[in-house]
């Protein structure tokens, strides 16, 4: 059987890893992904062979997971999170029809927005949206219009890809278009860099202090409702049992 596993790690540490992702890897006799997280696993799976490529270079590892399962290699493509939260699940899938002996199974991970909740409280206890303020992919007036929509219908949001040094003022922007579009600058925010990793920090402020709170690719970031609340400084979206 040419059997492709397509794997979220979670944010990192072996114990976040899933009884299923464990599974998926000891199967698998290649391990493909980006460097960064391969690095995370090898170690746990010292006798395993592996193809990493750098970042931008995501097409070309997929193609290499799917050649070599199709030849017969039980293959395991990795990626941090979710697997299907902006993970590999869908260029993988995309590319599927090009290898139709190629049986593919998607194995769920612990995104940063459920692992980084976790650690804040329950700043997702509602409606809330996900949206990711990198515009490699995205056009910055589409990001614009989802931040403004997300405001408009009062979701708490779950913000990846906050910043890095090419774009250390998208935060900041985006702040400045969540208030304009409604969002109170004292709504109860929050965020957690390196989570569950060695040197994890984190940090609840209001929306007019994250305005200014520096930022990296390592951190993720959660903005409350208008009911969020911080409750002995654990953020709380209340989902409205108590009425």
């Amino acid at each position: 059987m040419n059997k492709l596993f397509v794997v979220g790690l979670g944010p990192g540490e072996a114990r976040y890893l899933t009884e299923q992702a464990r599974e998926a890897l000891e199967r698998a006799d290649l391990i493909c992904g980006y460097s960064v997280y391969i690095d995370l696993i090898r170690p746990l799976y010292p006798q395993k062979e592996y193809f990493t490529t750098p970042m931008k270079q995501e097409i070309d590892r997929c193609r290499y997971a799917l050649d070599s399962a199709q030849r017969g290699i039980t293959t395991a493509m990795v990626c941090s999170g979710d697997a299907g939260v902006y993970g590999m699940a869908s260029p993988i899938l995309e590319l599927a029809g090009d290898y139709p002996d190629v049986e593919i199974e998607v194995v769920a991970g612990i995104t940063a927005a459920l692992s980084g909740a976790a650690v804040l409280g329950a700043p997702l206890g509602h409606d809330f949206c996900v949206i990711s303020l990198s515009d490699l992919l995205t056009p910055w007036p589409v990001i614009e219009t989802r931040l403004e929509c997300a405001a408009k219908g009062d979701f708490a949001l779950c913000l990846y890809n906050p910043g890095s040094k090419k774009r250390a003022d998208y935060l900041q922007k985006a702040v400045q278009i969540l208030m304009r579009a409604g969002k109170a600058p004292d709504t109860c925010c929050g965020y957690v860099r390196n989570i569950g990793r060695e040197g994890q920090q984190t940090r609840t402020l209001t929306l007019a202090e994250l305005e200014s709170a520096p930022m990296d690719m390592f951190t993720t970031v959660f903005i409350g409702s208008s009911t969020t609340r911080i409750l002995e400084n654990q953020l709380v979206t209340p989902r409205g049992y108590r009425q």
